[in-house]
């Protein structure tokens, strides 16, 4: 007979389910494809129909995405929850006390002492908050952060988000459709890390959607004229500024480490607060695991973080070896178009072998694209200079995120382009675009039949 490993779950802040059904991934992608919706009837390019948008109910929409979040919170956390057998759940704080020791501080205490708890192993999966920059008057002008956008009851004329990345650039388009005015502000000399060719294009089509973006900014401040929100930035020598009904922060978040004492535990951080761990998810404390946004992994994403949950538990139990290969794992941006990628970039490559076999290609030779009238995107591969074998895959279009996921197979099985120029992708689909880009290495596409 198994022996059944006794449980104790300990959460504070977001309810049950964290933050991928709480404040992420279900009710931002909910509001972006209401936003899309809203694009497309405009913007679908089909000669001889003409969609008129009536009666946008911004806080009806938003309230949708609400109850979907409360449905999908109670069908796949709390009935779930509810039937695991030997699992205790205390909503409250926890605190180390010692190596094998914690204490937990009810929600519902009335400040008396709290229940002290020994265990075996820890798996630590507290994630991260947004973080606040050093921006003068900030905190007494008011802000939100995406968590307290995606409920908001009255839709803003103007937003300032603060930071690009995912965060920002979705936030950015979603609002920018439901038509606020909206300003990006962000430090860094491109909107996203990555392939250039393809943040460039992503840039050009937020831009030509009416949201304006300024790069290499460094903002300063924060005022109130009236009714109106004031950022003071400096962009190459000049203080410029812009008003807003919202400033939104999305600058990154930051481990929510601080209030668990690990130092009592001898849990190691790092500079940027981060639980350090191994490939097996193990921290100093070789009996105390920590997983997703609080840890110093190269990916935080939801994927990762719910698998690195599943794979430190089976470390911690059976004295497995479980580890992710992050290579081949896939991220995406979910604008319109998306960007995804996996495995290396160009830049990446040419540090590893001193050069780069890439080939871009545009969407505009792909069929499918042509009769969607979606000829917007580009998409890059990178393989071994030697072996041919595929490293990477970069992706700017529609549904991005759907076509990333058999780039990643690529990636992960260590295919060459030999094995996907004699593959049999249906036509017409997008996802014969890696099929076409494949061809590139060896063939003038332009050139090609439109069933290749």
């Amino acid at each position: 007979m198994v022996e059944q490993a006794k449980t104790l779950i300990v959460n504070q802040g977001l309810p049950l389910g964290g933050t991928c059904v709480n404040v992420g991934c279900v009710p931002s992608k909910t509001l972006l494809w209401a936003g899309e919706v809203m694009h497309l009837a405009k913007n679908h390019k089909i000669p001889g129909i003409d969609i008129e948008v009536k009666n946008f109910d911004f806080a009806k929409v938003v309230q949708h995405e609400l109850d979907l979040v409360a449905k999908l919170r109670d069908e796949k956390y709390e009935k779930v929850l509810s039937q695991l057998e030997n699992v205790s759940y205390i909503e409250g704080k926890a605190t180390f006390l010692s190596q094998t020791e914690i204490e937990v501080n009810p929600s519902t205490s009335s400040g008396q002492g709290g229940q002290k708890y020994t265990a075996k192993k820890f798996v630590i999966a507290a994630g991260s908050t947004a973080i606040v920059p050093p921006i003068e008057n900030i905190r007494e002008v008011g802000y939100i952060t995406h968590a307290e956008a995606l409920k908001l009851k009255q839709q803003p004329k103007g937003l300032i988000v603060v930071g690009a990345g995912p965060v920002g650039l979705e936030f950015a388009q979603m609002y920018a459709r439901f038509g606020t005015k909206v300003t990006i502000l962000h430090r860094g000399s491109t909107i996203f890390r990555g392939e250039e060719e393809l943040t460039t294009r992503l840039t050009e089509i937020l831009t030509n959607e009416g949201i304006t973006i300024k790069t290499n900014v460094q903002v300063k401040s924060a005022g109130k004229e009236g009714d109106k929100k004031i950022v003071s930035y400096l962009v190459e020598g000049k203080q410029e500024e812009v008003s807003a009904d919202e400033i939104l922060l999305a600058v990154g978040k930051t481990p929510n480490t601080q209030d668990l004492a690990l130092d009592k535990a001898s849990v190691e951080i790092d500079e940027k607060q981060a639980i350090k761990v191994n490939s097996q998810f193990q921290t100093s404390q070789s009996h105390v695991y920590a997983v997703g946004d609080i840890t110093n992994a190269p990916l935080r994403l939801e994927p990762t973080a719910g698998r690195e949950g599943t794979l430190a538990t089976e470390n911690a139990l059976k004295n497995t070896q479980n580890s992710i290969d992050y290579n081949s794992v896939p991220w995406t941006i979910f604008t319109d178009p998306q960007l995804a990628g996996v495995g290396f970039t160009e830049d990446e490559q040419m540090k590893r072998f001193g050069t780069c076999m890439c080939k871009t290609v545009s969407f505009k030779d792909v069929p499918k694209a042509l009769i969607l009238n979606r000829t917007e995107g580009l998409i890059k591969m990178a393989i071994h200079p030697e072996t041919k074998q595929i490293m990477g895959v970069h992706i700017l279009a529609p549904n991005a995120g759907e076509l990333i996921a058999q780039a990643m197979w690529l990636v992960k099985n260590k295919n060459t382009i030999d094995d996907v120029v004699n593959s049999l992708p249906m036509f017409p689909t997008l996802s014969e675009t890696l099929k076409i880009v494949a061809l590139s290495f060896t063939r003038d596409i332009s050139k090609l039949s439109c069933c290749v």
